[in-house]
């Protein structure tokens, strides 16, 4: 049978329709009109200290948020450095793309090397955090210069280790936790804080660093002016070292619960430097 008028017409018209739609199609690799050719935002991984928990980034965290970036901020076990850093390790397995890491005094020796051979880390922010290079700890930091008043106020107690035998965590005296951690956050604020405050196994502060992750990848720094725990002077020291951008603000320990603008403002450089 042969085909009709209409069918030929179909025919003849289908070849150059598919080449327009071919053509009109994205090639791989190529854009969409329209779509963003940006990549995309680092994740943001926030990190907290000693006598203090994931909570204390919460001003943070909705202002980041409000700036279009995802966040996790983990919970810091404290039980000792090597088992801090494989449990960082853990979370950062489960965060897809690129990623900002940020700790708070002690979770800045977690982040120095949880991110160790981990390509996807693009900036650290150290926020009145400690810096340690290989080998040393946060103890030995804390005590290279004069000004913290930390040992005064803690008190040590025993915990039970999971392979048996007794280990030594310190808690700040509640009593004394808003002059020594705290002093410029509201007072009602600063006793929560004390009664909430995660113990740091003494270990953890003693434990030396196994690797120096800021030594290859860049880092941003706020020191803390007013800190009772990790002296101004050591933290200056610290991100001098290593070649930090350097922030200074007149806050306590506690920055990230009574300066949450300035804090997001450091990461948000750290982030915006990555794209």
């Amino acid at each position: 049978m042969l085909p009709t008028k209409r069918a030929l017409t179909l025919a003849l018209a289908l070849p150059a329709t598919l080449a327009t739609l071919i053509g009109a199609a994205p090639t791989s690799g190529s854009p969409a009109a329209g779509t963003d050719r940006h990549p995309p935002k680092p994740t943001i991984v926030l990190v907290h200290g000693a006598f203090a928990d994931a909570s204390s980034w919460s001003g943070t965290i909705k202002r980041l948020r409000s700036a279009g970036y995802p966040v996790v901020a983990t919970a810091n076990p404290l039980r000792g450095l090597a088992g801090d850093t494989a449990y960082l390790r853990g979370v950062l397995a489960g965060v897809d793309g690129p990623v900002v890491l940020v700790g708070h005094s002690y979770g800045g020796a977690v982040i120095s090397g949880a991110a160790a051979g981990d390509s996807r880390v693009k900036a650290f922010v150290y926020i009145a955090a400690f810096t340690p290079d290989k080998g040393e700890s946060a103890a030995q930091l804390a005590a290279k210069f004069p000004g913290s008043t930390l040992g005064e106020t803690v008190n040590p107690q025993p915990y039970p280790l999971p392979g048996g035998g007794t280990g030594t965590e310190l808690i700040i005296d509640q009593a004394r936790y808003h002059r020594q951690f705290a002093a410029d956050v509201p007072a009602a604020e600063a006793a929560v804080m004390a009664a909430t405050q995660r113990p740091v196994s003494t270990f953890a502060l003693e434990e030396k660093a196994p690797a120096a992750a800021w030594k290859t990848i860049p880092s941003w720094a706020l020191i803390a002016t007013a800190d009772k725990n990790i002296p101004p002077a050591a933290e200056r020291w610290m991100a001098r070292r290593a070649g930090s951008h350097t922030t200074e603000v007149d806050a306590s320990h506690a920055v990230l619960v009574s300066r949450p603008a300035a804090v997001t403002d450091v990461i948000l450089d750290a982030a915006r430097a990555t794209r």
